[in-house]
């Protein structure tokens, strides 16, 4: 049974016996059907949204081209050669070569591994934290959620990439797994307020449902009530949230590997290649294209699949 329907059904039945045990009222047993059926409402409306269908088509692609990259290309990155400088499209290479004579298109399909890397990695470590922070201020209220919602603010006013470019202009060591590491850990520390907002609010909300007034009848302990009754029902709006974000993680690392303080070589990123193209486009254009609309393409998958489920969820446009 899925998180959806493991709520609806807890709703259904405390709606029936009310919290004290007696029958519910039809307003009752109505609200539980009607939680019953937002997940199926919602799975009915993205099978008939096609901007869900071919977000989740390109989500799809672009995440085998990071985990297969063979599938996509039988080229190397790595293999360069200078008298192919700005050569254009033979021997596989469909877009032709950059200033140092690699396969242009490789390159940007390789790419993608660190791109996706860094942004599904941020993301999960935001999502760790906004579940914490916002699961903490919106159950407990009072002096937690002031305290929390006031920390809340203050890394909602700190600009993400200024931050970031203050952050990892400390960090020295010109290791792959350590720069790959710092960036993941700048984004994860910075980005993770919008989500906190978004799970706080649907934990006051939920908190205030009839199951959960159940669950304290019965003996259930806070832990209990928050890991088995309000997580589920969070976890829906915070995914959605969450999925936007990634697209802006994407983003975000290749506008500090194009500043040259993100991923360094020997890491292919699409914001390096951004930063070569854009010096040698004089020479050529596809070095800069190309690994443009990779980047261009993916953030915009990811906020598309974000913004549909989003809207398939939200019983305000319904």
């Amino acid at each position: 049974m899925s998180d959806f329907e493991t709520v609806a059904a807890t709703e259904n039945q405390a709606a029936r016996r009310g919290p004290s045990g007696e029958p519910g009222t039809p307003n009752q047993i109505g609200a539980a059907n009607k939680a019953r059926s937002l997940a199926g409402d919602a799975w009915r409306d993205l099978r008939r949204n096609p901007i869900f269908w071919i977000s989740l088509a390109l989500v799809v692609v672009f995440t085998l081209m990071a985990l297969v990259p063979g599938l996509f290309t039988a080229n190397s990155p790595n293999d360069c050669l200078l008298s192919r400088q700005h050569a254009g499209p033979s021997g596989g290479a469909i877009f032709g070569y950059d200033f140092q004579g690699c396969d242009t298109y490789a390159r940007a399909v390789y790419g993608t591994r660190a791109s996706l890397l860094v942004g599904a990695l941020s993301t999960l470590g935001t999502g760790l934290i906004a579940l914490v922070v916002g699961m903490l201020a919106g159950y407990f209220g009072r002096w937690v959620d002031a305290v929390l919602s006031r920390v809340i603010d203050v890394v909602l006013g700190i600009p993400l990439l200024l931050a970031a470019i203050v952050l990892l202009k400390r960090v020295s060591s010109d290791s792959v797994n350590a720069r790959i590491a710092a960036v993941i850990f700048v984004l994860a520390i910075l980005g993770w307020t919008t989500a906190a907002r978004v799970v706080r609010s649907s934990v006051i909300t939920a908190k205030e449902q009839d199951y959960v007034a159940a669950a304290r009848m019965l003996g259930a302990g806070n832990g209990r009530i928050m890991w088995r009754h309000i997580l589920p029902n969070s976890l829906a709006p915070a995914i959605v949230v969450l999925t936007i974000a990634l697209g802006s993680f994407i983003a975000a690392e290749a506008t500090l590997s194009f500043l040259g303080i993100g991923l360094k070589a020997p890491t292919i990123s699409w914001g390096q290649d951004i930063d070569t193209g854009r010096i040698h486009m004089r020479e050529a254009a596809t070095p800069l294209i190309v690994p443009s609309a990779f980047l261009a393409l993916t953030v915009l998958a990811f906020i598309m699949l974000g913004d549909a489920i989003r809207d398939a969820f939200d019983p305000k446009l319904r």
